[in-house]
């Protein structure tokens, strides 16, 4: 059961009440209560509501919606100076990571102007905390499990729709009248994109909003104490509050699993080329060798030129650009790997980004000329044209061998 009533305070120091917005909830798990704040993680209202709610209630235990990556990043101001790109790039992970970078420059860009960064709440959180020697638990899943989830369920079209929307958001700079910025500033927006987001792609809220409530009231649920102070998105509140009140729970190890590439789409990525190589044999058996030479060599020409046209437009090295010529042919047909992963690869290797463009990244990516004079950027410039180059190749050269079969 859950109330928006002002809490009672049972030490005799403090007021017997506090002014409390309805922003906090207070929710009874029998003997135990758990105080569900919820925050805009860009709103300077919220950062001062979260100390407040903390040195007034002096919990067993402070819960905050952070998983350890992201809080060291908070913490530390080194979000992604650890991170290994070559690494990323092998376990087929730059699409992911290239939306957490825009959606990271979008709530960063919209934090600028409310003259607050994201996350200030929650670190607060854990800063009074610490200050009155109450224990904080870390209570978020990995982000990075997050996201992948989040990628592995969407369709094609819902990835580049979902891509388009966030490259939208990302190069437009946010013009906020003074309502809107009120607005926002008791709202938590990320959790409110990720809601517009879901409406129109229903399994991408299930990752992004349902499962994080589900494991985040599963974290609660088992810290230690009778008072807990939870600091979460205002998103997540409702869920949260239905998810404690009913005691319903959630599998951690299936929330925690990378779901494997459905066999239809593995039978798809290989349909390809099977019906690439099988056309050239079949014009071989009918045609004759020199016409199956042809098409064979007409392939490799429509993959090869695209997709290194296309790397030089990111002025990717000249050596990104030979293994873009020479990997094309054969990336388009394997769904094991494509070709802008092979591009960022070398592209990563030969020249590797500057290590303070990661702590710059955020502001970076929103200003177009920066894919290009950033090395960070540029990887991810390269990886995203040199596909779209492959894809062209693959329409042409298919077409082609098509229509010398009929």
């Amino acid at each position: 059961m859950s109330t928006h009533e002002a809490p009672a305070h049972d030490s005799p120091s403090q007021p017997e009440s506090a002014p409390y917005s309805n922003d906090v909830e207070r929710v009874k798990l029998g003997d135990r209560e758990v105080l569900l704040v919820g925050t805009a993680h860009i709103s300077a209202e919220s950062v001062e509501l979260v100390r407040q709610v903390i040195e007034h209630e002096r919990p067993q235990c402070v819960c905050v919606e952070l998983d350890e990556r992201r809080f060291a990043a908070l913490s530390q101001k080194t979000r992604w100076e650890g991170l290994d790109l070559r690494e990323v790039i092998k376990n087929r992970q730059l699409a992911t990571l290239l939306l957490n970078f825009l959606l990271s420059s979008y709530q960063r860009r919209l934090g600028g102007q409310l003259g607050v960064m994201p996350g200030s709440e929650l670190l607060e959180a854990t800063r009074v905390a610490q200050e009155l020697g109450i224990p904080v638990e870390l209570c978020d899943r990995d982000v990075r499990i997050t996201l992948r989830r989040a990628w592995a369920t969407l369709s094609l079209w819902d990835k580049s729709k979902l891509l388009a929307t966030v490259l939208t958001a990302a190069f437009e700079p946010p013009q906020l009248s003074e309502e809107e910025l009120r607005r926002i500033r008791q709202k938590d927006v990320l959790s409110e994109l990720m809601r517009e987001l879901g409406e129109a792609m229903p399994t991408l809220k299930r990752v992004l909003i349902d499962e994080r409530d589900g494991y985040l009231a599963n974290k609660i649920r088992a810290t230690k104490g009778d008072k807990i102070v939870a600091v979460v998105g205002a998103g997540h509140v409702a869920g949260m509050r239905e998810a404690l009140t009913s005691g319903s729970s959630i599998d951690m190890d299936e929330v925690m699993r990378i779901p494997p590439v459905p066999l239809g789409w593995k039978l798809a990525g290989w349909s390809i080329p099977a019906v690439i190589v099988a056309s050239i044999v079949f014009i071989g058996l009918t045609k004759g060798l020199a016409a199956a030479g042809n098409n064979a060599l007409f392939w490799v020409l429509a993959n090869s030129i695209p997709c290194a046209i296309a790397s030089a437009l990111a002025f990717a090295h000249p050596l990104t650009v030979l293994a873009a010529f020479l990997a094309a042919p054969f990336t388009s047909l394997s769904p094991l790997i494509g070709a802008g992963h092979v591009t960022a690869f070398v592209q990563a290797y030969v020249h590797p980004p500057r290590v303070h463009e990661f702590s710059t990244v955020s502001d970076d990516i929103a200003v177009l000329s920066n894919w290009w004079r950033s090395r960070l950027l540029r990887v991810l410039l390269v990886f995203v044209l040199s596909s779209i180059g492959g894809l062209v190749g693959v329409w042409i050269g298919s077409a082609k061998i098509l229509s010398s079969v009929f």
